[in-house]
C-alpha cells in the first residue's frame, strides 16, 4: 500500500508540474487557441463529452489489452517453440524478421484493408507491433542459462522438453518479465496506428475528427486520456511482473 501511495504521489507531482509549466507557456507566449489551448479549456472537456470519450477510450483500451495478451502469448509460444525445435525456427524466424523490417505505418492500411474499419485490425497491428519484443526477450533468455544447469542436464541425460520446463523457462522468466514490460508501453501505440489508418471509433478517431474540426481542447484531452492508458497499463503490468519474478532484484 506505501509502494502505491509513493507511486500515486509521483504521479501527482509529475501532472501538476507538466499541468503548471503548460499554463506558464500559454499565459507567456499567448499562442491562438487551436494551436495550443490552456490546460482549463482541456480539463473542462472532460466534463462537457464525458460520455464521448469514455466511449472511445473504452474501444482504444479493450484493443489495446486484448492485442497486448495476444501478443504476449503468441510471441512466447513462438520463442519457446524455436528454441525447442531449432530447425523449425530457422524457417519461422526470418519472415517474422521481415514483419519487423517493414514500417508500421505502411502495414496498418493494407490490415484495414484485409480486415475492415473495426476492431480486428487494430488487434492485429497491436499484436504485430508487440510480437517481435517478446519472442527475441524469451527466446535470448531461453538460451541464456546457467553453464552449471546446462552441463548438469546433459549429464543426466535430460530430455529437451523437461530441460525446457525444469530450467530454461524459470530462468528465462526475468527475460520474459522484460519483454512484457516493453510492450506494455508499445501495445497501445500499435492499436492507435491502426486506428489512425481508418476507424468506426476509438482514440485516434476523436484525434482525427478533432483535428479536422479545430477542436484542438478535444484532441488534447484524447492525448491526455491516452498517456494515462499507458501510464495505467505500464504500472499494472509492472506489479504483475514483480509478483512473476519477486526474486529479480531491481535498483
Amino acid at each position: 500500500m506505501r509502494a502505491f501511495l509513493a507511486v500515486f504521489l509521483k504521479f501527482v507531482i509529475g501532472i501538476a508540474v507538466t499541468f503548471g509549466i503548460w499554463a506558464l507557456l500559454v499565459a507567456l507566449l499567448k499562442p491562438p487557441s487551436f494551436m495550443l489551448p490552456g490546460p482549463v479549456d482541456v480539463l473542462l472537456a472532460f466534463p462537457k463529452h464525458a460520455g464521448f470519450l469514455l466511449h472511445h477510450a473504452g474501444i482504444t483500451a479493450f484493443e489495446t489489452v486484448l492485442g497486448f495478451a495476444l501478443g504476449v502469448t503468441s510471441g512466447a509460444l513462438l520463442a519457446i517453440s524455436v528454441w525447442l525445435f531449432p530447425l523449425a525456427g530457422r524457417v519461422i524466424l526470418p519472415p517474422v524478421l521481415v514483419t519487423q523490417a517493414l514500417p508500421v505505418f505502411a502495414i496498418a492500411p493494407v490490415l484495414v484493408l484485409w480486415l475492415g474499419f473495426g476492431m480486428s485490425s487494430k488487434i492485429v497491428m497491436a499484436i504485430l507491433v508487440i510480437f517481435f519484443t517478446v519472442t527475441s526477450t524469451v527466446y535470448d533468455g531461453l538460451k541464456r542459462l546457467d553453464t552449471g544447469l546446462v552441463d548438469l542436464a546433459r549429464l543426466y541425460r535430460v530430455p529437451r522438453h523437461r530441460e525446457l520446463w525444469v530450467f530454461r523457462i524459470p530462468a528465462a522468466l526475468p527475460a520474459f518479465a522484460s519483454g512484457v514490460r516493453v510492450a506494455a508501453v508499445f501495445a497501445p501505440m500499435g492499436a492507435v496506428i491502426g486506428e489512425w489508418a481508418g476507424a468506426k471509433g476509438g482514440l485516434a478517431f476523436i484525434m482525427l475528427q478533432a483535428n479536422a474540426r479545430g477542436n484542438t481542447d478535444m484532441l488534447f484531452a484524447a492525448v491526455i486520456l491516452l498517456a494515462l492508458m499507458v501510464l495505467a497499463m505500464r504500472y499494472a503490468v509492472e506489479h504483475l511482473t514483480r509478483i512473476l519474478v519477486p526474486w529479480q532484484v531491481e535498483d
